[in-house]
């Protein structure tokens, strides 16, 4: 059986790929397929995420083994068939390819074409250019600012005192003004 995937960025409005690749194929053929579908180098600590319909990340599937509990389930893409963790269409994925931003693709398996097999998997639609691989630093914290809300009770706590706040950062003080009670 051979899978047809859509993937999509939320940041690039006209990108688009669509990759065909067969179902016994492993996540790290996926992996590879879609890096050389976008053009990006195979230098990230990726990872899969199998997703609900509202694309809440559920099974991780990752690029080495992060050595979890034995309680849970690993998921290592050189090890798990797409056909293990794929069983019907319209399913969702993340695929993170900046685990330091948490930038992802989101992808739909499409179609699940019976009677036919790939050897190897292959690009069937392009569209668009894919975003940036990695955020440099200055792209990072401007990223995570422009994310960051604030309600309208940010800052009206009622033991917070505008005179306490040193402008020229935080004022250390000396060990003798250290107290016990002020561990934990």
């Amino acid at each position: 059986m051979v899978y047809r995937f859509t993937i999509i960025s939320d940041e690039v409005d006209n990108f688009r790929r669509e990759i065909q690749i067969d179902s016994e194929a492993t996540f790290l053929d996926f992996h590879r397929a879609i890096l050389e579908s976008v053009g990006y180098a195979d230098d990230q600590m990726t990872s899969f995420f199998v997703c609900d319909e509202n694309w809440e990340k559920e099974t991780e599937v990752t690029l080495e083994d992060m050595g979890t509990s034995s309680d849970e389930d690993s998921w290592i893409m050189e090890e798990t068939p797409l056909n293990e963790l794929l069983e019907e269409e319209k399913q969702h994925l993340l695929y993170i390819f900046d685990p330091l931003a948490d930038r992802a693709f989101f992808i739909e398996l499409s179609e699940m074409i019976t009677g036919k097999h790939l050897d190897e998997a292959i690009c069937t639609k392009q569209k668009g250019d894919a975003p940036q691989h990695v955020l440099d630093f200055d792209q990072l914290m401007a990223a995570q600012v422009s994310t960051t809300t604030y309600d309208e009770s940010f800052g009206d706590d009622e033991g917070f005192d505008l005179d306490e706040l040193d402008p020229d950062g935080f004022e250390m003080g000396t060990a003798a003004d250290f107290d016990d009670s002020m561990l934990y």
